[in-house]
């Protein structure tokens, strides 16, 4: 029986630890330079070879392997009415603000220039936040998830070979929102769900959101849960701070809190074949799960599940690793959840996608398992 992906890739990280002396290897990874083995004295014939094997290799591997980005943004001007006072209100400076707009709002000319220069084959395009969470009016949110949902339709048959795409969901009607679900995947060809943490406070462990992740489970398509841009409430704890709003750490807190509602909520156990895409390293939880585990059997909870919660991050969620472009990270998560359930993502136009490649090229695992996170898990969970 073979052995399973992520039995060999720990192997092969301790062997290679081993070989390089261990703190060669962890000294290298935190400078952020991927260290495989021991290095040969320099000068030494021994070392120019492994130079020059290392850089034939590499060179092969950036030339063939396929990227797949599932975290990809883009806007529609004018379709929600609250974006354009939202966006400003975003804590970065203006000019940085303006390229980020004029990158959202273009699907072809500046986006697929960008991913011909650094080797991105594909992206998995979905509404930028705000979306369509900030809207009140039921009606109005359906109206505009049709909207959304056809104009992004409508981009990926246009390059269906560099474009699949997230839908969006009026939430705030769960009936309709099933219906739209059915409608983007049967109809439109989408390949599952992006949301924005919250709907106007309500979380989707919720009982009126059951009839969605029956549908997802239905239909065999993930649910990709991105922060929110206006939180649901305010923390005392942020005051005075507002480097720890958003990116920094707010949204990593309440959107790996929401997953987590999702796992206490019972809603795995109700739908073992549901699913979760979790950005920026799993919101951090891959490495928090050891103490969830210690610690949840020593609380109360009305509702007992029936695994730990370990087992549903490394069954029911997906880890990508967009904003995280750092190499110790990536070797935690996917030691904690497994390399078949850990995806690339950039977060375009919010971050590089130079520099994103550049640390997926440059990670320190077997061209299989790389492979797999540069594009093989997204095939497979996708089905691109």
């Amino acid at each position: 029986m073979p052995e399973p992906r992520t039995e060999s890739t720990r192997r092969r990280f301790i062997a290679t630890t081993a070989a390089a002396g261990g703190a060669a290897v962890v000294g290298g990874l935190a400078a952020g330079q991927p260290a495989l083995a021991a290095e040969a004295a320099p000068g030494s014939r021994a070392s120019m070879a492994t130079a020059g094997s290392k850089a034939h290799r590499n060179a092969e591997k950036e030339k063939k392997m396929r990227i797949v980005a599932v975290e990809e943004a883009f806007a529609i001007p004018g379709a929600i009415r609250q974006e354009a006072a939202i966006r400003q209100r975003l804590e970065a400076p203006e000019a940085i603000k303006q390229e980020w707009f004029r990158r959202l709002d273009d699907l072809t000319d500046l986006r697929l220039a960008d991913m011909d220069a650094n080797g991105v084959d594909v992206q998995v395009l979905s509404y930028a936040t705000p979306g369509l969470e900030v809207i009140e009016d039921p009606a109005e949110a359906v109206a505009v998830a049709r909207r959304v949902n056809d104009h992004l339709a409508k981009a990926v048959a246009a390059h269906p070979k560099r474009f699949a795409g997230f839908a969006v969901l009026p939430l705030q009607d769960p009936k309709a929102a099933v219906v739209e679900l059915r409608r983007a995947v049967k109809e439109l060809g989408l390949k599952g769900v992006l949301y924005n943490d919250h709907v106007r406070g309500h979380y989707l462990d919720e009982p009126q959101f059951r009839p969605v992740w029956a549908e997802l489970e239905r239909l065999g398509v993930t649910l990709y849960l991105h922060p929110a841009a206006i939180p649901a409430d305010h923390w005392r704890v942020f005051d005075g701070y507002p480097v720890l709003v958003g990116p920094s750490w707010g949204w990593t807190a309440t959107t790996g809190a929401h997953a987590l509602r999702l796992i206490y909520g019972g809603v795995f156990d109700e739908f073992p074949r549901a699913s979760v895409m979790l950005g920026h390293m799993g919101e951090l939880l891959p490495f928090q799960m050891a103490r969830l585990d210690s610690r949840y059997d020593q609380v109360r909870a009305e509702r007992r599940l029936q695994h730990m919660p370990s087992y549903y991050l490394r069954n029911n969620v997906y880890v990508t690793t967009s904003g995280v472009m750092s190499h110790a990270a990536l070797l935690g998560a996917v030691h904690a959840v497994g390399v078949d359930r850990v995806l690339f993502s950039i977060d375009y136009p919010f971050e590089s996608s130079a520099e994103a490649v550049a640390f997926l090229r440059s990670a320190p695992y077997a061209p299989a398992d790389l492979a797999s996170i540069a594009h093989g898990n997204a095939e497979r969970v996708l089905g691109l």
